[in-house]
């Protein structure tokens, strides 16, 4: 008697592809149940020298660590992929797309590259067929749909022109301020004490300064280094620090605007807002102030949990795709 034949899995991928880590989470092809999920490193603009080379090393680490966990033999069917840096309907998405289904053996039409803000959108809508994601994290940007299946996104164009809104603003703006109050150009307050402390500093030391600017310039420091200072504004005006609060107000006017002007655009009444990111996550000032703005700003509009993250959302684009064609 022959050995059973087991068929092999139809599967699919979506992945999340950041600047620091990627994830790759595998699915059968006609279900939603999650099979394995693997890890790899991030990546970069493709413009980069480096950034084809990363893009695909992100991709076939974070591929083959998750089919490494699999109980049984698949071949890959169809792949969403959400990545930092990728503008709709821009040449790097079609050179992303090109690379994607080199590197995955996959036929273009099996494909999908998009940004991480549109797989995050489709993670956190599930069952929805309208509304609204911001996220703020390192950097911010939000984008909207409805029921059209029309999408708009505001804010997000980059760190030097337009992070209003991020964990980064939150942390320059308040690094900004301590630097006026050293030099007499604002009242002084415990934030500078609690910043300038939290970057090894003395807040009576006279060089201080002069380190700070510096330190900000450092090539190590960037976006993320402006990024970890965000908690102690927040927790500075937690605890009714003035100069404090006024930077995360700004923060949180910030995000509110960019949900009101997708509400407008996409014509969303009362729309369902999911908040994502780690500063929106994690810093709860930031976001109580957010719920305050919306209520001024966009009237009707509810914060509500995501239904999903954006590896949920890129298996659900990839899943579309493979139906699709």
């Amino acid at each position: 008697m022959s050995p059973r034949t087991v068929p092999e899995l139809a599967l699919i991928a979506g992945f999340d592809a950041g600047q620091t880590h990627t994830s790759c989470r595998l699915s059968e092809a006609n279900s939603d149940v999650v099979l394995a999920e693997g890890q790899g490193p991030g990546l970069c603009h493709l413009a980069a020298p480096d950034g084809p080379s990363r893009f695909r090393r992100a991709l076939q680490a974070s591929l083959d660590d998750a089919c490494g966990q699999l109980k049984a033999q698949g071949q890959l069917r169809a792949a969403a992929i959400g990545a930092s840096g990728i503008e709709v309907g821009s040449p790097v998405q079609g050179e992303a797309q090109a690379l994607a289904s080199e590197t995955l053996g996959l036929t273009l039409p099996h494909v999908v590259v998009t940004g991480d803000e549109r797989t995050a959108l489709r993670g956190a809508m599930g069952h929805h067929q309208a509304g609204i994601v911001v996220i703020s994290g390192t950097g911010t940007i939000a984008v909207g749909r409805n029921a059209a299946g029309i999408e708009h996104r505001c804010a997000g164009w980059g760190w030097l022109l337009d992070g209003a809104g991020s964990a980064m603003d939150l942390g320059r703006d308040g690094l900004s301020l301590s630097l006026a109050m050293a030099d007499g150009r604002q009242p002084e307050s415990p934030l500078r004490a609690r910043l300038w402390a939290g970057l090894g500093l003395a807040a009576d030391d006279p060089q201080a300064a002069q380190a700070i600017k510096a330190l900000v310039v450092a090539p190590d420091f960037g976006p993320a280094g402006f990024a970890r200072l965000a908690p102690l504004v927040v927790a500075a005006a937690a605890e009714d620090d003035a100069a404090a609060a006024a930077v995360v107000e700004r923060s949180a006017l910030a995000l509110a605007r960019m949900v009101a002007a997708i509400s407008q655009r996409l014509e969303l009444a009362a729309p369902a807002v999911w908040p994502m990111g780690g500063a929106l996550k994690h810093l709860e000032l930031l976001r109580s102030r957010l719920t305050a703005n919306l209520e001024i700003l966009c009237p009707g509009a509810q914060l509500l949990p995501p239904a999903g993250d954006a590896c949920s959302g890129a298996l659900s684009l990839a899943r579309d795709c493979l139906n699709n064609t």
